[in-house]
């Protein structure tokens, strides 16, 4: 017989970039008393990755708990942009509700109806949290009437419209039901959950059943399976049956050996754990996500778990072959970039990784440039020494045999001035306009249906274009005909024609050709790209070049060579940057691009 268990609520926290979730659960945290009165706790204290503190940007979803009255609350801390959109739809299981924070001027945007989406599907109850309200040009009530008008839109059912609404600042620490009343705490944001969100319900007396919803990675004791105990209750030294929906030869005896829940910012072990707890379990060596485990040893069941998403682009990863490879690097050969990759997989569901070919090369299938890039950028700091290829989309085939490929819904908000100019631009990578509005504060709102391959490099031509002014937001929609051929790159490449140390008279006669991204001094090598031309052709310079002396002096000879500023590329403006002929070169120290296929003769001059 199923029974509520009253002493615990089990809520994700849902919202689009920089919405202030993350700020709202480190208030959570602070108000429950999680949290010493003198310990000294840094802002945004769950993006532990060095990575999600510099961007400010929420990667890996996290687990916290924190205690109000006599209720144990579990929140799970979820990201907010749609290339991580794996890691929010399996977490959804372990939950009753959803708190759907919104910006309290920026309104609804793309992530927030991806992941209000898949809740909806799921049945939870949910909660409104319109964030930022002490924003000068907030505008609470029409965000309101947007965020009921996205739940129409979503067929969201009579009792999830009727949801509850609260006005928070989550940076001033307070929570309020109503416009008008004094702000104080969080308190009625505590209240709401108690009240609003269901308690987790079960069997106690049925089979044991977890789902592993979440994988977690230790060196010490390996792979932890996270997940919600449905029915029954697991202690240690239990021996239960795994088994998984999608694969049926998966069914092997397993035996818990160690047990967690979570209390704050750590797990804590624990000897048993009752129907509704959210645990995390090592021990089993093959553990997945999707994966049941299951109390009953004769007959053992299942729970459906939601499939996730395939990734839409992918990336060759290969051993640097370039004339300054291993210079930088601490792991270069394909063994540690393929044992790196592997390990990746661990505990990021929407990666793939595939061998190629060529034993030095490995094809690396993300949910979006930025999902790639952040494991670039991790190998990078990591000590790893490897070159990628441009990003290209995953095409997929009809019954027909058709050519289907990946598209994007892009939401761009732009001053009026730029809208000309944008759409122009998306219209040239065959993206379609679907709407068009005006937002409050007097900038257009533009809607686009757009193939992936347009988005990719576009980004950064996007800010120049707006003069930094816009906001571009991008979702999966679907797979569609194939809209034929997009030039990523209409300019050219400057490319070195020999190796050595770029010097000042060499690159003083070639920033005339264009933009440079090398200053004086710069390792060069032939075939290494250096600059960015102002036509469409690539040119050959060479930067190595020194000043001819003679015997005679000239009138000018003394005369400073000015040199303009090099632009130097970040790691996501070079993967941009980079043309289908070209490699990115990614050192922990440097990052080259080069054409893929150095001249013959300029490799037997590399020789000599």
């Amino acid at each position: 017989m199923k029974t509520k268990r009253e002493d615990i609520r089990n809520v994700a926290i849902i919202a689009h970039v920089d919405h202030g979730k993350t700020t709202l659960v480190d208030e959570l945290l602070k108000q429950s008393g999680t949290f010493r009165a003198n310990q000294e706790v840094q802002d945004r204290v769950m993006d532990s990755n060095d990575i999600e503190r510099e961007r400010g940007i929420t990667i890996l979803s996290k687990n916290t708990a924190v205690h109000y009255k006599d209720t144990k609350i579990n929140i799970i801390d979820t990201p907010g942009h749609a290339d991580f959109g794996g890691e929010v739809e399996r977490v959804l299981k372990m939950v009753n509700g959803v708190i759907l924070v919104v910006d309290a001027f920026e309104g609804a945007m793309p992530q927030t109806k991806f992941v209000l989406k898949k809740a909806l599907e799921l049945d939870l109850h949910v909660i409104v949290c319109i964030n930022k309200i002490d924003r000068p040009e907030a505008r609470p009530t029409e965000v309101i009437d947007e965020v009921l008008e996205l739940l129409m839109d979503l067929d969201a059912s009579d009792e999830q419209l009727d949801c509850p609404f609260l006005y928070a600042s989550a940076k001033a620490g307070h929570a309020m039901l109503d416009l008008n009343d004094t702000p104080e705490d969080m308190t009625p944001l505590f209240e709401t959950i108690l009240n609003y969100i269901p308690a987790p319900e079960g069997d106690p007396e049925a089979g044991t059943q977890i789902l592993i919803s979440t994988i977690d990675y230790n060196e010490y004791v390996g792979r932890i399976g996270v997940g919600k105990v449905d029915n029954g209750s697991i202690a240690i030294n239990q021996e239960m049956m795994l088994v998984n929906e999608h694969d049926s030869s998966k069914t092997k005896k397993v035996k818990i050996s160690k047990l967690y829940e979570f209390e704050g910012l750590s797990k804590v072990d624990v000897q048993k754990a009752e129907i509704g707890s959210i645990v995390a379990i090592s021990g089993i060596t093959d553990i997945h996500i999707g994966d049941t485990l299951c109390g009953d040893m004769v007959n053992p069941e299942s729970i459906p778990f939601q499939k996730i998403s395939e990734p839409t682009i992918s990336m060759n990863f290969m051993v640097n072959d370039s004339p300054l490879a291993g210079k930088e690097g601490k792991f270069v050969t394909s063994r540690h970039i393929r044992e790196r990759l592997m390990r990746e997989l661990n505990t990021d569901v929407s990666l793939r990784v595939e061998d190629t070919e060529n034993a030095d090369t490995f094809k690396v299938s993300g949910r979006g440039e930025l999902h790639l890039s952040v494991l670039i950028e991790n190998m990078r700091r990591e000590g790893y020494e490897f070159a990628v290829s441009k990003a290209e989309v995953i095409f997929h085939e009809d019954e027909r045999g058709a050519k289907l490929e990946p598209m994007e819904i892009a939401y761009i908000d732009v001053p009026e001035e730029f809208s000309g100019t944008v759409i122009s631009k998306l219209s040239e990578r065959k993206g379609e306009l679907q709407g068009m509005s005006m937002a409050s504060d007097g900038s257009s709102r533009l809607e686009f249906s757009i193939p992936a391959r347009g988005l990719i490099g576009f980004r950064g031509d996007f800010m120049t274009s707006t003069k930094g002014t816009g906001i571009m937001n991008t979702m999966f929609d679907c797979y569609g005909p194939y809209k034929g051929d997009i030039s990523y790159r209409k300019q050219g490449s400057l490319i070195a024609f020999e190796s050595g140390e770029a010097v000042a008279y060499g690159l003083f006669s070639a920033q005339d050709r264009g933009l440079l991204f090398i200053g004086a001094g710069a390792k060069v090598y032939a075939g290494m790209v250096i600059g960015q031309n102002g036509k469409a052709e690539d040119i050959e310079l060479n930067v190595c070049k020194t000043k001819h002396l003679t015997n005679t002096r000239s009138s000018s000879a003394d005369e400073a060579l000015k040199l303009v500023t090099p632009k130097v590329l970040s790691l996501e403006e070079a993967l941009e940057f980079i043309d289908t002929d070209e490699l990115l070169e990614v050192t922990p120290s440097s990052l080259r691009i080069r054409k893929k296929i150095l001249d013959q003769r300029q490799r037997k001059r590399e020789n000599r």
